[in-house]
């Protein structure tokens, strides 16, 4: 696990003076962009993983472009309020969102008028394709492997089952297995995973499912069992199984989720193309490794791939997002 970050380091900032010079293929970029700072705003709270990954892109943009970048969080309504701004903006590449797939997916299903239209406000630039999520069960249970939990599931009748927040990543897990399984299991939803995990700690869950950072209050202390993976293996724990690799056959374990950039819908593809280089372009700044690292994720993709990931995942996370039910807010 790489050292500590330290956020003072990801204020986004440069001048050309400190710039290196990239050197971009797509030389027709829209001219004289960017013509002032760029505002980066991130959907979610300062601190966090989205913002602390819009800081270190956006320090690297900004010692390319010999413009500040100054990230703005905007956070609140499952990164609505921070979305609809960047919507409303003038699409001229000087504003651009940093969020995750649950406000460019989730929140067309889970809210009536989330402020913007994703297929008609805003167009992704560039993605982080999301990390193995864990599914961890408290030690008492015995539980080792999804075979084991399906069966103490259904010997125990009811099993609660942690997520961080309704219409989550583990909320559709939660009901997939349902379905799949014909089990009962209850979600109990948190503000968060911070406590989510202290719930975990705590001993009131059976269950809970999380990113691998996050989870190392309860694992590193014994007090849960990792007993499979989402839909991609986790490096640092390879044994580890994926839900489908055991038996579960939900399209939704196939999805990986991701977090990421867009821009207003007019923006000029010029302008799209050379955001979307830059973020890919990013990755080999320490920086950014050291972000990427810490939370385990891979590396920002080009547009071209970003769209394509995003235009595959969408059906399935909207079918899995209405089975469960939710009147949109």
């Amino acid at each position: 696990m790489s050292k500590p970050i330290d956020r003072r380091h990801f204020i986004a900032a440069g001048s050309t003076g400190l710039a290196m010079p990239f050197v971009l293929r797509s030389a027709s970029a829209q001219a004289g962009w960017p013509a002032r700072q760029i505002r980066m705003i991130c959907s979610y709270p300062a601190g966090g993983q989205t913002d602390l990954l819009a800081r270190a892109y956006g320090e690297f943009i900004s010692k390319q472009v010999g413009k500040t970048v100054v990230v703005e969080n905007k956070a609140g309504a499952s990164g609505a309020i921070g979305t609809a701004e960047v919507a409303r903006a003038e699409p001229d590449g000087h504003t651009m969102l940093c969020s995750i797939s649950t406000t460019y997916i989730m929140n067309r299903v889970v809210m009536k008028n989330p402020g913007y239209d994703m297929d008609k406000d805003l167009t992704l630039v560039s993605v982080i394709p999301g990390a193995g999520l864990l599914l961890v069960a408290n030690p008492r249970t015995g539980v080792k492997t999804l075979e084991d939990f399906v069966a103490f599931a259904r010997k125990s009748g009811k099993v609660n089952f942690g997520t961080y927040s309704a219409g989550s990543a583990p909320h559709m897990t939660i009901n997939e297995l349902n379905k799949q399984y014909g089990l009962s299991i209850e979600p109990v939803h948190y503000r968060g995973e911070a406590p989510m995990w202290t719930g975990m700690l705590e001993g009131t869950l059976d269950a809970a499912m999380g990113s691998y950072t996050a989870a190392q209050s309860v694992l590193q202390s014994d007090r849960g069992t990792v007993f499979a993976v989402h839909s991609k293996k986790v490096d640092a724990i390879p044994a580890i199984k994926t839900l489908p690799e055991q038996g579960a056959t939900s399209k939704f374990f196939t999805v990986s989720g991701f977090s990421g950039w867009a821009v207003p819908k007019a923006t000029p593809q010029a302008v799209i193309d050379r955001l979307a280089e830059l973020c890919v372009a990013a990755n080999n700044d320490p920086k950014v490794k050291e972000v990427l690292a810490t939370f385990v994720l891979e590396a920002a993709i080009g547009f071209k791939e970003t769209n394509a990931l995003y235009q595959r995942e969408l059906p399935i996370w909207i079918e899995s997002a209405k089975s469960l039910g939710l009147e949109p807010a």
